[in-house]
């Protein structure tokens, strides 16, 4: 099972390391791993994307929680939450097909970012089913470059705080 694993840690050298060698030294894949500063320049917060069974994401968490820069961790896979993820996507566009591929980018309420002699680079985000579909969407014309920034989410409600 997938889980969405929210951590607060210390914004602190070392940190990033620290927490992805747990999951490492344990033989576990990372799945995706968005890591930001919050509104306090002290605190970052990660957003990790793993799988596993109940038991085993309910150990990481323990584990990540006896780290010392971590302020707290949540499982917050059941929470109700917002999950996005933004994708750049580099496609070929000759200019007989741009109104094509600009009809598909106004579908996904995307955006074109950069306009070059002979591609277009373009912005979407969205849940991991949006990002999925257009890539779908535009693999016909050709895609020459593609980044994913990975999930990141927030719990609904109030502010997420430690207990």
């Amino acid at each position: 099972m997938r889980h969405i694993l929210a951590v607060l840690v210390q914004n602190q050298p070392g940190v990033l390391t620290r927490v992805s060698g747990l999951f490492s030294r344990r033989g576990y894949n990372i799945d995706s791993l968005a890591v930001g500063q919050t509104d306090d320049p002290e605190v970052s917060r990660m957003t990790i994307v793993v799988d596993g069974d109940n038991r085993v994401i309910e150990q990481v968490v323990k584990q990540l929680d006896k780290l010392v820069d971590v302020i707290d961790v949540r499982d917050i896979t059941d929470d109700e939450h917002v999950d996005r993820e933004l994708v750049l996507i580099k496609v070929k566009a000759e200019p007989e097909i741009r109104g094509e591929i600009m009809q598909i980018v106004d579908i996904f309420r995307a955006r074109i970012v950069d306009i070059g002699q002979n591609s277009l680079i373009i912005e979407c985000t969205g849940d991991e089913g949006k990002i999925r579909a257009i890539e779908n969407s535009l693999k016909p014309f050709g895609i020459q470059e593609l980044v994913r920034t990975g999930m990141i989410a927030m719990v609904r409600g109030p502010k997420y705080e430690e207990d």
